[in-house]
């Protein structure tokens, strides 16, 4: 993949697409001119919180939950690994959208040929897809733990969220990142009361956040560690990163306001990351204080929810409340995740095929798609939990393969100094950049291939 030449070398009077990146949203929201630093920081504040719901998504949950369970606090190590490493890229796709004027499935179908830029947009709609049934299982679980909704109604009831975000859209852009602030803020304060009540070691968990070789000899260890990796890094993060990050109105043709914005949104990239890597620690924790050396299945949401509830697991903490208390914070994760899962959606459509549609159409096909395989399996498997939740692995899975697809064409672009001037990465970025996106789809692959038994 070649960065066109033709780009013009001065980054701030180049010309911005005539489409706009979620036009309705670009360059929507106000920032002060001369106002001191937190007052500006408010400002950029809300796009990392779309962010980081990708971190925290469903798709995490049982990951990291069991590596505690099985290994106690040594994996917070890979935790904190993962979430530097997300940091890195993310800061990487805000830059590209707030240089460029472009999102990253713009630039991807423009450096691209037609039969390449067509092959990306499949894989990309399919982990929009894959990230898609993550959302509707975890959500649909948790209508049922928290209603007693069958599981085939709550999956319909789940289509139905494709009014939603028309309605979100309708508020400002600025309301939709307060809605969803206010649904991370609910799984945080849930895991941290249920992680307090559990009266973790402390000592313990300074100690997990220090790599252990035992991570590399161990095989059970190993593979755990990967599954880690490869749930929190999600592809669909980084195409929607490089476009709201446009949604801060922006002169580009006054290299101060460029970097000022670069500066700004890569802050509430890395402190909404931080948040997210405290919820997944978070989850890790839990698994370990309550669940280590019980020999407990935890395989399954139905299963923690169970476990949380049971004395003779988790000791005299266990009720009922606490199981209630997992449940809604599952319900607000796969929700704050079908708003994000919609935008994402609609830049890829948008950005490689140029395809706009009205936003409901769009929202009511992919998510149609999506509910297809669960609904069948639900009903195939009469609205068993732990059967349809093998379809979370898949999806799980799949989004391994499609991640390097996306982060591979990020790292090159951010890395040109044609398309991106002066902000192009600078070489410890750039070498850190490739060092990671070779890491990571190392061990994806390696994840993939111990998922199919080939290894």
């Amino acid at each position: 993949m070649k960065v066109n030449s033709a780009q013009g070398e001065n980054v701030f009077v180049q010309n911005v697409a005539a489409d706009k990146s979620l036009d309705e949203i670009n360059g929507s929201v106000q920032v002060p001119k001369n106002a001191g630093f937190w007052r500006t920081l408010m400002a950029y504040t809300g796009p990392g919180v779309l962010i980081a719901v990708g971190y925290m998504d469903p798709g995490n949950w049982i990951t990291s939950i069991a590596g505690g369970a099985q290994f106690k606090y040594t994996l917070l190590s890979v935790v904190l690994i993962s979430s530097v490493i997300a940091m890195l890229l993310q800061a990487m796709t805000a830059k590209l959208g707030i240089v460029t004027g472009k999102d990253l499935a713009q630039l991807t179908r423009e450096h691209t040929s037609k039969g390449v830029g067509i092959l990306l947009w499949l894989v990309a709609e399919l982990a929009i897809m894959a990230t898609d049934i993550a959302e509707i299982i975890g959500s649909s679980i948790a209508l049922k733990l928290l209603f007693n909704i069958p599981l085939i109604v709550g999956i319909l009831i789940t289509t139905a969220d494709v009014l939603l975000l028309l309605v979100l859209m309708k508020l400002g852009f600025r309301k939709i990142e307060a809605i969803v602030a206010t649904l991370v803020a609910v799984i945080v304060l849930v895991f941290a009361y249920e992680v307090l009540l559990a009266n973790p070691s402390v000592a313990g968990i300074m100690h997990g956040y220090i790599p252990s070789d035992t991570i590399l000899t161990n095989h059970s260890m190993l593979y755990l560690s990967l599954g880690i990796v490869g749930a929190t890094i999600m592809p669909h993060d980084l195409y929607l990163g490089s476009s709201i990050s446009q949604t801060r109105a922006l002169d580009r043709s006054k290299r101060k306001d460029v970097a000022k914005a670069i500066k700004f949104s890569t802050i509430d990239s890395n402190i909404q990351l931080f948040i997210a890597f405290i919820v997944n620690s978070l989850l890790l924790i839990l698994g370990a204080a309550l669940f280590y050396g019980t020999n407990s299945s935890l395989g399954h949401f139905v299963d923690l929810f169970n476990a949380l509830s049971n004395k003779q697991i988790v000791g005299a903490i266990a009720s009922p409340f606490l199981s209630m208390l997992f449940a809604v914070a599952l319900l607000s994760s796969g929700q704050s995740s079908t708003i994000t899962g919609t935008l994402s959606g609609q830049i890829i459509m948008e950005g490689f095929i140029r395809l706009k549609m009205p936003l409901w159409a769009q929202r009511l096909i992919t998510r149609l798609l999506s509910v297809t395989p669960v609904l069948a399996f639900a009903i195939y498997y009469h609205g068993n939990e732990a059967k349809i939740e093998n379809l979370l692995t898949l999806s799980q899975v799949f989004l391994s393969v499609a991640l390097p697809f996306a982060v591979i064409p990020l790292v090159i672009f951010t890395s040109s100094k044609k398309l991106m001037g002066e902000f192009a990465n600078k070489a410890w970025v750039k070498y850190s950049a490739w060092l990671s996106t070779i890491v990571l789809v190392g061990l994806n692959i390696y994840m993939i291939l111990q998922s199919f038994g080939v290894m």
